[in-house]
């Protein structure tokens, strides 16, 4: 019977286990929703003001980034991390700080690398073997154009001012529920406009002001707007990583509560089947 009662106390455990994990799912199924609906109304907005930049820029010199084109020798990197503030989400934050590692040994190995932490599960990690200049894991409490400006700013200005010579950004880019794609996308300097058409711009526009300076206004909003389109990917990829995660966990509960189940009643015939059979023995023996 002490067998039986360890099996029951374990067919309980699961079963709890069961249901918290099916509460989480459920909140992240209605979180993605949310988070889903915002990034894909964003990617629209943020081609369009990429292609428009673009096809500026193409009929414009090289230099007409000013200061967040400057291609320097790089010796001193800072790689923006973004992950969660919360785990329970299978590979999402992993994969991320694997891509980290993979990045500062593969491609930066001869340079000195720094790391912008966004999230708390990303910053615990890479804190412990490299240098993480800053964090912020309040990002996610109000996930907001203005609040990502600020740290795009922070960026630009650690980058005209020297303090780095490259700047890239590592985050999950969200395709669907099950399947999120990690990207290392470069932020400053801005990359060269590679192949580009001066036939895209129609000469019958009149450029009021002057190309240059709309360039030059388009620049910060554009890179603004990559890091909140990257932030707002991986809040979303973290929502579809942590629902099917936990579909996945309350499944395997349900394979094991079954199984326990089925052990547990195999145990509890075996169980009565011997008490039978010393019923059956005892009255023969006293019938003898």
């Amino acid at each position: 019977m002490a067998n039986l009662k360890e099996i029951r106390n374990r067919i309980t455990s699961i079963k709890s286990t069961m249901q918290i994990t099916s509460a989480m799912k459920m909140v992240s199924a209605a979180k993605l929703k949310k988070a889903q609906d915002a990034i894909i109304a964003m990617r629209p907005y943020s081609s369009k003001l990429t292609e428009l930049l673009q096809n500026l820029s193409a009929t414009l010199d090289s230099d007409a980034g000013g200061d967040y084109s400057t291609e320097r020798e790089v010796s001193k990197v800072l790689l923006v991390a973004v992950t969660s503030n919360r785990g329970l989400c299978g590979g999402f934050n992993s994969s991320i700080t694997k891509q980290v590692v993979r990045t500062v040994n593969e491609k930066y190995a001869d340079a000195e690398v720094d790391l912008f932490a966004i999230g708390k599960k990303g910053g615990d990690v890479l804190s412990k073997t490299y240098n993480v200049v800053a964090t912020r894991n309040d990002i996610y409490d109000d996930l907001t154009f203005d609040n990502v400006a600020g740290i795009a700013e922070k960026l630009m200005d650690l980058f005209v001012d020297g303090s780095y010579d490259k700047i890239e950004i590592v985050y999950n880019q969200f395709k669907n529920a099950a399947t999120q794609i990690t990207q290392v996308e470069q932020f400053l300097p801005i990359k060269p406009i590679e192949g580009g058409d001066v036939s895209a711009v129609n000469s019958d526009y009149i450029f009021e002001p002057s190309k240059e300076e709309i360039v030059l206004a388009l620049i910060p909003k554009s890179l603004k707007t990559q890091l909140y389109k990257a932030i707002r990917d991986s809040f979303a990829s973290e929502h579809g990583a942590r629902m099917t995660a936990m579909h996945k966990a309350t499944d395997n509960a349900t394979d094991l509560r079954d199984e326990l189940l089925l052990t547990y009643n195999k145990a509890r015939q075996a169980a009565i089947t011997n008490e039978i059979l010393e019923i059956v023995g005892g009255a023969e023996a006293l019938n003898n």
